[in-house]
C-alpha cells in the first residue's frame, strides 16, 4: 500500500476465524516515520503537547515533535517505572493487545499537561480503546484534547469525523479479499 508517497507490502494476520488485518509496524522505518510525521504535521491541529501509547506510536511522536522543533511530548506507558514520582492509570481494550491495557502518566508529566491543549497521535485507530483511554489520561490529567491523528486508521476508525488520518488500511476475509471502506482522510 502507498502510505506518506511510500510504497510498503504489509503481511496479512489472522484476527479470528472470520477477519485478518494488515500488520503495520513503523519500528525500524525510519523513512517511513520521517515521511509520515511531516504529513501528519501539515494536518494537524494547534496543539501544545503530543501523547502517545507506549510502544508502536514511539516512532512516529519522536519524529512529529523533533520537526516541529517540540521541546517535549508524552508517553503513556503500560507499566509504573520506578522514576515515576505519581502515576495516574486508566485501563481499556486494544485490538493488538491481548486482554486489558494499562495507560500510565507520571504525576510530573500530569501537571505539564494541565490546561494544556494535546494532541493525540498513534501509528493506527482501528476499534479505538487505546484512543479513548489516551483520551482519559489526558483528561484526567486537566489536558485538553486539541485533536486525534494516526497514519492509518481501519475498520469503523475510518468513518469516523474526529480523527485525522492518511490512509485506510483495508480489513480482509478469511481468504484474502479486502473488506470495502467507504471514507479516506483527504476528504475530511
Amino acid at each position: 500500500m502507498r502510505i506518506a508517497g511510500l510504497e510498503r507490502a504489509l503481511p496479512l494476520c489472522r484476527l479470528n476465524d472470520d477477519l485478518q488485518i494488515a500488520a503495520f509496524v513503523i519500528f525500524g522505518d525510519t523513512e517511513l516515520s520521517v515521511a509520515a510525521a511531516a504529513e501528519l504535521l501539515k494536518l494537524a491541529p494547534e496543539y501544545d503537547y503530543l501523547i502517545t501509547a507506549e510502544a508502536k506510536g514511539i516512532p512516529l511522536i519522536h519524529e512529529m515533535a523533533r520537526q516541529r522543533g517540540d521541546k517535549k511530548y508524552f508517553l503513556a506507558r503500560k507499566i509504573p517505572k520506578l522514576y515515576m514520582s505519581g502515576i495516574f492509570e486508566v485501563k481499556s481494550d486494544s485490538i493488538t493487545t491481548e486482554g486489558e491495557q494499562r495507560l500510565i502518566l507520571d504525576a510530573a508529566d500530569a501537571a505539564l499537561i494541565k490546561g494544556k491543549r494535546i494532541l493525540i497521535v498513534d501509528d493506527v485507530i482501528s476499534t479505538g480503546g487505546s484512543l479513548r483511554a489516551l483520551e482519559r489520561l489526558t483528561e484526567a490529567a486537566g489536558g485538553k484534547i486539541a485533536g486525534r491523528m494516526a497514519i492509518l486508521a481501519e475498520g469503523d476508525a475510518t468513518d469516523r469525523e474526529d480523527i485525522i488520518f492518511l490512509e485506510k488500511l483495508p480489513l480482509f476475509t478469511k481468504d484474502g479479499e479486502p473488506i470495502e471502506q467507504t471514507r479516506r482522510a483527504s476528504t475530511l
